[in-house]
């Protein structure tokens, strides 16, 4: 089965016939107890993650089918996508002990679709959500619900966390359907980042699809990642036309050999604006390019 989506939404629902949640920055996942054994974890996608996270995969004691975010903190205890990144395809047993020692992860539900052998899908989000919390589920955790959308919107930005899902109180849960009756707002942030090189598109030379791009640091031009959303055609030619070659990488760190293969490397003197999704990432979250400031330079930076 695969989960209920939300749609992105233009501006926060106010009123009592919406509730708010957090947007946790981590992996959807469906947890299947049949019978109330260990569950089975399944991706949004429909695949089989039991043994990536066996400090999730138990038993809750019940028979249930919930949906929920596994999360993971960061050193400055906020959930980091990049603490699960590296065990999301890991099969081998005591690489994944080491990881879940040093790494544990929390199955944070936010909703229960099946108790008992009773399916609850077709009962709104109010009456399931009454469910939920009446529910001992041992390591697992049930978040926090907020009837103030537009408040929790405004501090989930100032705390650096991913954003906010708005759900109708009345609305049904839809296997893989992504509905208007679930709304999301991630946070989107702009910044600026010096131009260190380019690639080209696929099955080309000059086409340039992408480029490479740096945070000014007191140690040099610090890598931030690969940037080709938002590059179209005019937006290629513009960029080709500004950018000089150079003999080297301008970063001084080493750059991913997944993104340095094929890569023309370039003086770092273009300045361009990135939209990014969340704050305090070594490498850009799901980046596009916004535009070139040609009013700034890299020295203008702060």
């Amino acid at each position: 089965m695969r989960p209920m989506l939300a749609t992105a939404g233009t501006h926060v629902p106010a009123g009592d016939q919406w509730a708010h949640e957090i947007k946790w920055d981590g992996i959807r996942i469906l947890a299947d107890s049949a019978g109330g054994a260990a569950p089975r974890l399944w991706t949004r996608n429909g695949n089989d993650a039991t043994l990536a996270w066996p400090e999730v995969a138990l038993a809750p004691g019940r028979d249930l089918l919930a949906d929920g975010e596994l999360i993971a903190f960061n050193e400055r205890g906020r959930p980091d996508f990049r603490e699960l990144a590296e065990r999301m395809h890991v099969r081998d047993a005591r690489r994944v002990a080491r990881h879940a020692e040093r790494t544990p992860a929390t199955y944070l539900v936010f909703d229960v679709l099946r108790l008992d052998g009773r399916d609850l899908m077709g009962l709104p989000w109010q009456e399931r959500r009454a469910v939920l919390e009446g529910l001992e589920l041992g390591p697992w955790q049930i978040p926090d619900v907020y009837d103030d959308g537009p408040m929790l919107h405004r501090l989930t930005r100032e705390q650096g966390l991913e954003g906010i899902v708005s759900k109708l109180r009345t609305s049904r849960y839809r296997p893989g359907v992504r509905s208007r009756d679930w709304r999301k707002f991630p946070h989107r942030t702009l910044g600026s980042y010096v131009v260190g090189g380019w690639r080209p598109q696929v099955g080309t030379t000059d086409r340039l699809a992408a480029v490479l791009v740096g945070e000014r640091t007191p140690d040099g031009l610090a890598y931030r990642g690969r940037v080709g959303s938002g590059i179209g055609a005019r937006e290629s030619r513009l960029l080709r036309e500004l950018l000089e070659p150079a003999t080297a990488s301008p970063f001084a760190d080493e750059v991913p050999r997944e993104d340095a293969s094929g890569t023309h490397w370039v003086e770092p003197l273009v300045v361009v604006d990135v939209e990014t999704h969340g704050v305090g990432y070594d490498r850009l979250r799901q980046p596009a390019f916004v535009g070139v400031r040609a009013d700034l330079t890299p020295e203008e930076l702060p």
